[in-house]
């Protein structure tokens, strides 16, 4: 790509959060989370209670960009095969033999919305564990590639309340940011309250299709990231583990810190969010934006921690507060 078709890339991203702007009010920060997240080419979770228009958000998003996109509502009785598929048996009606037939499950999509997925058994749950790794599903012995690109975009309601299964750490890491969707103000709720108690009704353009992404995520990859800031991002991973931190609140309230893949994913989403300011460097402030997104589930508290009020956002703004800056910002 030249550098005027780059900047037609980037501008659609503009127009794309403006188009998202016409049904969500506020949530602007949420929103560039989410595209951080599609342009790093990782998966998103979104925590909120209900009735916070995660799933509108999502669901408008995918309308924005010629995707496929299915949505499967998270229940206690789905099945690992509502997702992936299954085998169903035909026939041949020209020699009457009987044959298996893998019937795709709503997985095999370009944006799959799985909603209130902490409401279905881990076993369900797991069944997502290898699509969002390896892009692909496995199904009686035989593999079948996924559509590129590919994105899990899940919500959650918070583990605190009835009926919730909290996902595994393990999976919880295949996450690329973790979301966290508060109450809009009083000026948002008013403007909520105008634009969904009418009779007014908003139609969106689809600005961007999948070869615009996968072009935009392999030009993520081409930002510029100085040593000392790959230095920094590796001194937060690593002083996030209590064994290794010399930060007091990570040895006092963390039971343990971030792996590897989360050095890789503050790396990619600090790449993603400086092309998404039409930058083509990485700067702290980019590091700064996403590491509550990137760290916030993949450090895990203890018990002195819930009885401290210390939440995970607390302990992650201490990390950020007290790891030592690269001197020069960029270089």
């Amino acid at each position: 790509m030249n550098e005027q078709q780059i900047q037609e890339k980037i501008a659609k991203l503009s127009a794309i959060k403006k188009e998202i702007g016409k049904v969500i009010v506020g949530q602007k920060t949420i929103i560039e989370e989410l595209l951080i997240s599609i342009l790093a080419g990782g998966h998103c979770l979104l925590e909120g209670v209900p009735g916070l228009a995660k799933t509108l958000l999502v669901s408008t998003l995918a309308e924005t960009m010629e995707l496929d996109f299915h949505r499967v509502q998270f229940t206690p009785d789905l099945m690992p095969s509502d997702i992936v598929g299954t085998e169903i048996l035909e026939e041949d009606h020209a020699s009457g033999k009987r044959f298996f037939k893998f019937q795709k499950g709503p997985v095999f999509t370009n944006i799959l919305l799985a909603d209130e997925i902490n409401r279905t058994p881990p076993k369900t749950q797991a069944a997502l564990l290898e699509a969002m790794q390896e892009k692909r599903v496995s199904y009686a012995g035989h593999s079948y590639d996924l559509p590129k690109p590919f994105f899990v975009l899940a919500t959650q309601n918070p583990v605190e309340q009835s009926g919730t299964y909290p996902l595994p750490e393990a999976q919880l890491d295949r996450f690329l940011m973790f979301i966290r969707v508060g109450y809009p103000s009083q000026d948002e709720e008013i403007e909520i309250l105008k634009r969904t108690t009418g009779n007014q009704s908003v139609q969106l353009k689809a600005l961007m299709n999948d070869k615009d992404i996968v072009e935009l995520q392999g030009l993520v990859r081409e930002v510029e990231i100085s040593e000392s800031l790959l230095t920094y991002i590796t001194q937060i991973v690593r002083q996030s583990r209590p064994a290794q931190s010399n930060i007091s609140e990570i040895k006092q309230y963390a039971r343990w810190g971030a792996g590897p893949r989360a050095g890789q994913a503050l790396t990619l989403c600090s790449k993603a969010r400086a092309l998404l300011c039409g930058r083509y460097s990485v700067t702290l402030e980019d590091i700064a934006f996403v590491a509550p997104a990137v760290l916030r589930h993949r450090i895990l508290t203890n018990f002195q921690a819930e009885a401290d009020n210390m939440s995970k956002d607390k302990i992650i703004t201490e990390l950020l507060a007290k790891v030592e800056k690269p001197k020069n910002k960029i270089v």
